[in-house]
């Protein structure tokens, strides 16, 4: 079993702490080599031929059994590529037309907006007078009615990193005859999810976060087993009919969760994720999970100890938040650019929220102390009225 932290996986630089995995998570040392196996050796040597030769063509589904590892699925339930925009909305377009007589989609108003907005897209472009329905994180269970067609949410809030209760929610929109589509973007390698337990239809997440895929890494989406083959998929795409190759004039969709697939595979980013996945190796996401609450509690502690200015913006109890802590303060935005420029990444999240990430794969408790000192530096010597620090970036 490997022993948390395993920091010489990760390439990080000298004197920084990162607690910023929730948003973007650092470059594995193992994925250089492995994107230039692929462009060189295989791209570079192989040319077309690669797609059979090196197992291109099957790298989608390989990596998305490695995941499903992860999310508590079955082999062969997972797909991957794309975007994380664009599995919300297959997902949300194959659930409305497993309910056609119900008109209402819920979600979470607190949800990351993308999802809402891909909602928001998808009812303007099938203009059936659907609905999309949100209710404050603490209401959604008492929103749950028998004219919801799909329940929509977001495992952890990317604001406060507070916890949705999957089994508990599923359950209930169930009971309502409601289809449940999980976004585990915030969750998938930072906590342990049984989506196969807890029998929701769709689940939906990126792994450029907690399982370090790099920018723009693609997506992942889950669809239940015994669903796979009714699932009609609104996107159509070439790589996700049941014999590409065949070249056949109309859609035939694959007899798996491969018809969840639209456009060419990326390769080089897929590739890199798969090398991304190999630090889980003899890693548990129990002991993850154990380590990123001791953590994050030890953080929580030390700030508000060493800095009364902030207020804690995530839930107190651990078991009822993510693997990020956030505080709001009126100048976040300041603030995390000073923080930045003493070697402390977090991010900022509008109005006043400063995020802060847990990854117990390369943080450990010297690494919060250490944190703790700078952030108090920051705050009592009150760096971020800098103008410099004001200035805003387009990326926050």
């Amino acid at each position: 079993m490997a022993q948390l932290p395993l920091k010489h996986l990760f390439a990080l630089p000298d004197d920084v702490i990162y607690l910023d995995g929730n948003s973007l998570g650092p470059l594995p040392v193992s994925a250089p080599a492995r994107a230039a196996q692929v462009l060189q050796e295989e791209w570079g040597q192989e040319l077309i031929k690669a797609w059979n030769t090196a197992g291109w063509m099957g790298l989608p589904q390989r990596v998305g059994d490695r995941i499903a590892a992860l999310i508590g699925a079955p082999a062969g339930s997972v797909a991957t590529g794309d975007t994380l925009s664009i599995k919300v909305y297959q997902a949300l377009a194959a659930a409305l037309k497993m309910r056609p007589d119900r008109r209402v989609i819920l979600s979470d108003a607190r949800n990351f907006p993308t999802d809402l907005y891909m909602a928001e897209g998808l009812i303007d472009t099938i203009d059936k007078d659907y609905e999309l329905r949100t209710a404050a994180p603490e209401d959604v269970l008492g929103q749950i009615t028998d004219d919801v067609a799909v329940v929509m949410l977001t495992q952890v809030d990317y604001r406060s990193g507070r916890l949705h209760d999957i089994t508990e929610i599923t359950k209930a929109a169930h009971a309502a005859g409601a289809v449940t589509i999980w976004d585990l973007a915030h969750s998938a390698g930072a906590l342990q999810v049984d989506i196969d337990a807890c029998a929701a239809e769709f689940a939906v997440g990126c792994t450029y976060k907690y399982l370090n895929g790099g920018p723009g890494a693609p997506a992942f989406i889950y669809v239940r087993p015994d669903l796979v083959d009714t699932v009609q998929p609104a996107l159509s795409g070439w790589m996700g009919h049941d014999a590409p190759f065949a070249m056949e004039p109309h859609y035939r969709p694959a007899m798996s969760t491969e018809r969840l697939r639209v456009g060419t595979p990326p390769i080089v980013p897929l590739s890199i994720l798969d090398a991304a996945l190999d630090v889980w190796t003899g890693v548990t996401l129990d002991d993850v999970r154990a380590a990123s609450i001791d953590l994050s509690e030890l953080f929580i502690a030390e700030i508000e100890r060493r800095c009364p200015m902030l207020s804690l913006a995530s839930p107190r109890d651990p078991d009822q938040r993510g693997s990020q802590v956030s505080f709001s303060f009126e100048h976040g935005y300041a603030a995390i650019q000073a923080l930045i420029a003493h070697g402390v990444i977090g991010d900022f999240r509008a109005p006043d929220i400063m995020r802060f990430g847990f990854t117990p794969l390369y943080l450990d408790r010297t690494d919060i102390l250490t944190a703790a000192d700078r952030i108090e530096k920051v705050f009592r010597d009150e760096l971020w009225r800098d103008p410099q620090f004001h200035r805003k970036s387009r990326v926050t």
